[in-house]
Parts: structure tokens; C-alpha cells; sequence
């Protein structure tokens, strides 16, 4: 009886292709629960006020697929105009991690701007590492970026 069954198993399983894996990290780093850029926070703060600040539901800006807030109707105005130089490396990934080849969660309240980019961490000790040599991790952080950002998802 099982020698006349198994060979219908293998049929069916030649006939089944396999399914395609979906990235479940974003290309902008969000918050799993709110599902906010960058935790929330203001991106153009960073570079304006000594400490970044919290974004307000009612300056919401939607781009790279996800949504950004703001502390001002201003900010948002200036980051709708060049959000590539608001918006943190990386996609807002840690860039240590970035910098050593794979994608890392990242603290917005870990950062650093080197040379008016803005870097988020995993930890103060990455933040550290990279400050060792900023140069050298940024430029293997966009090597690394724009063959790792390929397999991220849009939404």
C-alpha cells in the first residue's frame, strides 16, 4: 500500500515551487510599534537644535514609503525640499553594523553628524567604534548600503 501512495507524494512535491522570501526590514528604519521613520523623531532637529527633538502627528510627511514626523511645520517644509540631506545614513540603520556588511536595528538617540551626515547606532560602544575611524566606516557603510539596500522592503 505505501509503495503505491509514495510516489503521489513526489508528484504533488515537483509540482510546488517554492515561495519567494519578502524582506521584513525596511528600507527606513521604523518603529515597530507605531510605525514611525526614525522613531518619531524630527530628522531636521538633528541639525538645527542641540538635541533632536520628538515630531508632532500634525506635521506627518510620507516618504521612502514611510511616514516622518516633525516638530514644525517649517522642518517638515525643509526636509519635503532635500530629504536626502535630512534623512539619516543608511536609511536610519545602525552604522557600525552597516559598516561591518549586514543591517542593524539603530537608537535615534544614538547618533552622531559627521560631516553634516547624521549616523544612528545600535549602542554608545558602536557609536564609539565608528568615531575611531569615521572616514573609513562611512565609506565601507555606502559600499556596503547600496548592495544590502537591494534586498530591503519599500512596503
Amino acid at each position: 500500500m505505501i509503495a503505491l501512495i509514495l510516489p503521489l507524494f513526489g508528484l504533488a512535491a515537483a509540482t510546488i515551487t517554492p515561495a519567494r522570501g519578502q524582506s521584513i526590514v525596511d528600507y527606513i528604519l521604523t518603529d515597530p510599534l507605531t510605525g514611525l521613520a526614525i522613531g518619531g523623531m524630527d530628522p531636521v532637529s538633528y541639525f538645527t537644535e542641540a538635541a533632536p527633538l520628538p515630531g508632532k502627528p500634525e506635521y506627518e510627511w510620507t516618504w521612502q514609503g514611510a511616514p516622518w514626523l516633525f516638530a514644525t511645520e517649517a522642518n517638515r517644509d525643509v526636509f519635503k525640499a532635500h530629504p536626502e540631506i535630512y534623512s539619516p545614513q543608511y536609511g536610519g540603520h545602525g552604522a557600525m553594523g552597516m559598516s561591518r556588511g549586514f543591517v542593524s536595528d539603530a537608537d535615534p538617540l544614538i547618533f552622531v553628524l559627521h560631516k553634516q551626515r547624521l549616523f544612528f547606532f545600535y549602542s554608545a560602544s558602536n557609536r564609539e567604534a565608528f568615531m575611531l575611524a569615521p572616514d573609513a566606516a562611512a565609506s565601507r557603510g555606502i559600499a556596503n548600503w547600496e548592495r544590502l539596500s537591494k534586498s530591503l522592503s519599500t512596503r
